[in-house]
């Protein structure tokens, strides 16, 4: 397992693993392609809108792997039993097996296989699925070695931190050199929402990363593998996880301005572009040709993968603890099975389903990992924890509900179902309030409330906890 560990202490070289492991677990697909849409978006209010997504795509990610060092792992141990369970489950979920893992495998298909493969256009019948069969083909061998090198967690460190991200590092700071020297165009001109508000748009375009959740996940991963390095004082754990951490902002924050930066010079190159993923496409291939292909795939692929072995692994972790009837290695290669079948059912169905649920529980870690932070200050910890994340879920459930409302209604605005004219109903009723709270129409209705409540906790136990400190 690498250097041994002596005196409970990691040499300098397996903190940089770990560091770099952390980083590359956080870094999928999705963290490539959000980046230079957003800057191609913003233009010359680029600096702001960058230090926007660089606040919720980097420091709340940063902050909630200190809070789960902070909290020894038990973030949610203030809250009932059942209540923190299924916030778990929940959020395992959609980050795991049920949307972000298979993902990854897609992801990594469309942008670094496909476009070397002659033909893609090959189906076949499975009972009623059609299936693309080089997608399936590759999305198996995707997850196939996902599952190799989840199944030895212990070795997490060597085989990613210390193998895989090296050479993403590489790949990376290769394109962003390239970035800084070989800029497609001049800066072009903001549109949109960048022209009047790019530090909010900026903020609200972060939350796309859904990182604030993998964080509260990979913050307990990351103290495991500490754990079978032989780190076993929480001491310890907590400042080799703060390390990391900030080791993992670092590399994320110089991956985040070198495509922020080629988004803004896109320039020809951007137009009649979709998203983010082509604009890197179209800048590799016109500055490298062949070459920039090759490096674009290798970037993506490997960042796919390292992000996909974190996600199963845990995961994988969670539920052997939750159930441990249930081997981990069982959940590994069931847990990669389930994401192989996913990646190829049908992306779009699933971001629609998984939309509004990421908009209600998404509040819920935010607020999590804030009073995480302020435990000592509240007068009541258990009561305060609990109180801030109800209000938080409350609101989030309408947020969630107003998406799902939208997402389930014809071309003519009808309700598709009677399950869309309940959730339509429930919206109408509430939006005339509701509409007044800042941030309702981005969808971030619970924010306010949510800091209220935080404020309210902290004005009436600020005597106790004073008399307590003294």
């Amino acid at each position: 397992m690498g250097l041994p560990v002596q005196d409970n202490q990691m040499s300098i070289g397996d903190t940089l693993g770990l560091g770099f492991m952390t980083f590359a677990f956080f870094l999928g697909a999705g963290n490539l392609i959000f980046p230079p849409f957003a800057g191609m978006l913003a233009g010359e209010n680029m600096p702001l809108a960058m230090l926007g997504f660089l606040i919720t795509a980097v420091g709340l990610p940063l902050v909630g792997l200190i809070a789960v060092a902070k909290a020894q792992g038990k973030v949610m141990a203030m809250l009932p039993v059942f209540a923190a369970t299924t916030l778990a489950v929940a959020i395992y979920i959609i980050i795991g097996p049920a949307f972000a893992a298979p993902r990854t495998g897609l992801v990594a298909y469309e942008i670094g296989a496909k476009p070397f493969i002659d033909d893609t256009t090959a189906t076949f019948l499975l009972g009623s699925l059609e299936l693309n069969l080089t997608q399936l083909l590759y999305t198996l061998g995707f997850f196939a070695v996902t599952m190799l090198l989840a199944l030895f967690p212990g070795k997490l460190l060597d085989s990613v931190g210390k193998v895989l991200t090296p050479i993403l590092l590489i790949l990376l700071v290769g394109l962003a050199v390239s970035v800084l020297f070989l800029p497609a165009s001049e800066v072009g001109q903001a549109v949109g929402d960048y022209q009047q508000h790019p530090l909010t748009k900026g903020i609200l375009e972060g939350y796309n990363t859904m990182d604030t959740l993998a964080s509260l996940m990979f913050g307990m991963l990351i103290i495991d593998i500490l754990r079978k390095k032989g780190i076993d004082q929480p001491s310890d754990q907590t400042k080799y996880l703060i390390r990391a951490a900030f080791i993992a902002a670092a590399g994320l924050t110089f991956v985040y301005v070198s495509l922020f930066f080629l988004g803004a010079t896109a320039g020809d190159i951007a137009i009649g572009t979709k998203n983010g993923g082509e604009i890197l496409t179209n800048y590799v291939t016109r500055e490298f040709g062949e070459l920039g292909s090759v490096l674009l795939s290798s970037v993506v692929t490997l960042a796919c993968l390292t992000t996909a072995v974190g996600l199963v692994s845990a995961c994988s972790e969670f539920f052997n603890e939750l159930m441990p009837k249930l081997s981990y290695r069982f959940l590994v290669i069931f847990l990669s099975l389930i994401c192989a079948v996913i990646a190829n059912v049908g992306l779009s169905q699933l971001i629609a389903i998984s939309i509004p649920v990421l908009m209600t529980i998404y509040p819920v870690a935010i607020a999590l990992v804030v009073v995480t932070f302020l435990t000592a200050y509240f007068a009541n910890p258990q009561f305060a924890h609990r109180a801030v994340l109800s209000v938080a879920l409350f609101f989030g459930i309408f947020d969630g509900l107003k998406v799902a409302a939208k997402s389930l209604t014809d071309a003519d605005g009808q309700a598709m179902n009677g399950l869309a004219q309940v959730f339509i109903h429930i919206v109408n009723v509430m939006s005339p309030v509701l509409s007044k709270l800042p941030l309702y129409e981005e969808g971030m209705a619970w924010l306010l409330p949510t800091i209220a409540t935080i404020a309210l906790c902290l004005v009436f136990g600020r005597g106790r906890g004073q008399t307590a400190a003294a």
